[in-house]
């Protein structure tokens, strides 16, 4: 049966309970074959997709190489509003082999090793925002000084944009990332772009020591375009800060919620922070159903037939929270075994930036609550401090006292 065949679509977006979990439908469809959603499309109206919500199928989904990630690619839905032209945002939204050769450019940036050497500067910077924080007037919106600010001071100093101009990129990242207004989007992508734009100039003229100096160099040797620079610097940028700052603060909230769960993990916080970040992504899973493929040719999904030039939107929050991978998975627990999670993707398109978030993660906790160990919520419910509209789930604010 086709997409248009359906009679049983359903509207994205799928609104999440109090406590964050997935929306309570994305567990009834799990129970089924993969489900036909109807997918706004920014401003061109609204599209349809497949959603899929079961682990075995959203593992399928990732590795496929029949179900493409180009946005250009007939059929392939439109989730942000980006300036039409001959070639895809950025890697993530491209398929191999330039995805390979534009990935393999920063690799190196974000290995596992090469993130340890970063370990003493970010250290540095987590006990100057703690220092911040202290000396501020209580309440204080730790988001706003700490949970905030961490991510996009590092990802920023990666790639050589200046600590004054960081809070430019979290407002016009979060104004990119945004559902509720396409022409708003747009516009805060163009001066994002633009930005960019004049840094991969002046780096192609002068490079620095920073990750858009490395790929100016690579340009002088015509190994990479000025617009392929732009198009990594912002995805770093928008991936590097945003996801790690909405789960430093959903992680910290949970702590906050959980006077037994904090207990439990600052008991031995060496070994128990790595295993609760962990634990932390899964539950939290903060992509909204943002994973986005086309199907290049027909194929089997979960027992219905994707057809060539059908959408698929692949639900990373509902694979999180199915039952038959992880127990009781509305609860946090940090005894449980998380490798199997999909925070950060599967296969070709895993997040380079893993091991980085990881760092930042652990060590934001560990100082915060080592710290801070009468930190509580400064106010009674922390259902209106959500998000709502947008492609990462998060917080807009996190208001504490100590």
């Amino acid at each position: 049966m086709t997409l248009d065949a359906q009679e049983d679509v359903l509207d994205w977006p799928f609104a999440r309970t109090h406590d964050g979990c997935p929306a309570p439908v994305l567990a009834k469809l799990r129970q089924r074959p993969p489900s036909a959603i109807r997918l706004p499309a920014g401003a061109v109206g609204t599209q349809l997709a497949w959603l899929v919500t079961r682990y075995p199928d959203v593992h399928q989904a990732l590795k496929d190489p029949r179900l493409s990630a180009d946005e250009l690619a007939p059929g392939a839905p439109v989730r942000l509003q980006v300036p039409p032209g001959g070639r895809p945002s950025s890697f993530l939204r491209m398929d191999d082999p330039e995805h390979s050769r534009l990935r393999g450019m920063i690799a190196s940036e974000f290995t596992a090793r090469r993130v340890r050497t970063m370990r003493p500067a970010i250290q540095r910077l987590v006990d100057e925002l703690l220092d911040e924080l202290q000396a501020l007037p209580r309440p204080a919106d730790l988001h706003d000084v700490f949970s905030m600010r961490l991510p996009t001071l590092v990802i920023a100093r990666v790639l050589g944009v200046p600590d004054e101009d960081s809070e430019f990129f979290t407002d016009k990242t979060r104004g990119a990332l945004s559902q509720g207004n396409p022409e708003e989007s747009y516009a805060a992508f163009l001066e994002m772009t633009r930005y960019l734009e004049d840094m991969a100039d002046r780096s192609i003229r002068e490079p620095g020591e920073d990750l858009i100096g490395r790929l100016a160099v690579r340009a002088a040797a015509g190994e990479i375009t000025r617009d392929e620079i732009v198009g990594i610097a912002r995805l770093v940028l928008v991936a590097g800060h945003e996801t790690t700052t909405n789960q430093i603060a959903l992680s910290v909230l949970s702590m906050l919620r959980d006077s037994a769960l904090r207990a439990r993990v600052m008991a031995d916080p060496g070994e128990l922070i790595p295993r609760y970040v962990e634990e932390s992504m899964r539950f939290w899973s903060l992509s909204q159903d943002a994973i986005l493929r086309v199907a290049l040719e027909d194929l089997d999904l979960g027992g219905v037939t994707v057809h060539k030039g059908e959408a698929v939107v692949i639900s990373i929050p509902a694979a999180n929270h199915d039952e038959s991978v992880f127990s009781d998975p509305a609860v946090i627990d940090v005894d449980r075994d998380t490798g199997a999670h999909l925070q950060w993707g599967l296969g070709p398109h895993y997040c380079l930036g893993a091991p980085l978030a990881r760092l930042e993660m652990e060590l934001a906790l560990t100082s915060l609550f080592g710290r801070l160990p009468t930190l509580e919520l400064a106010v009674d419910e922390a259902d209106g401090l959500f998000r709502q509209g947008t492609v990462f789930h998060g917080l807009d604010s996190l208001p504490v006292t100590w």
